[in-house]
């Protein structure tokens, strides 16, 4: 006798094929071919974009230069993050420590790793903003505070930080 129940959404049809063995099918499909949808050749990658990071770069026709900007992979996000990550100690607590995340640092690193065009790691291209980090050389290139907040804003939204953390404290305080 099969037994049918709802399940976020699918309906759940076990069938037993022995006593201790059942078979469960979603929507008419075993489940091993409904965990095959999962496998990575099935994943759909996002794909670079392009962004004009400031309006101070631009080609012969005075239209700002396109950058090409990658999604970052969770890995990559988790290894900036650590990087930018202290103990501090807590203040009355001896050996008692919290983290704090060096937002500024972050944010920089974050827009580096995701930059693919032009080459951060040039060092022609450093060499005439004179600097000698990736992170250096973004904020050269992209003087002016706001352009780089907007460019920063972009980027996390890019890689799927939708919520700013001012968005975040006004959530709080309501």
């Amino acid at each position: 006798m099969a037994v049918s129940r709802l399940y976020r959404g699918f309906k759940i049809l076990e069938k037993p094929l022995t006593e201790n063995r059942k078979i469960i099918e979603i929507k008419g499909e075993n489940i091993m071919s409904a965990l095959t949808r999962f496998l990575r050749q099935n994943k759909i990658q996002k794909e670079n974009t392009k962004y004009a990071a400031t309006k101070s770069l631009v080609d012969e026709q005075g239209n700002p230069l396109y950058w090409v900007i990658k999604p970052l992979s969770t890995s990559e996000n988790d290894r900036i993050r650590d990087d930018c990550t202290v103990e501090v100690p807590l203040t009355g607590k001896p050996n008692l420590f919290r983290q704090k995340l060096l937002t500024s640092k972050y944010l920089s690193k974050m827009i580096a790793a995701s930059v693919v065009e032009p080459n951060l790691y040039d060092k022609e291209l450093q060499d005439s903003y004179g600097v000698i980090t990736p992170e250096e050389l973004v904020k050269a290139m992209v003087d002016d505070p706001g352009e780089y907040s907007k460019f920063a804003e972009f980027i996390q939204n890019f890689n799927g930080f939708n919520e700013t953390l001012d968005d975040k404290v006004e959530k709080a305080k309501n």
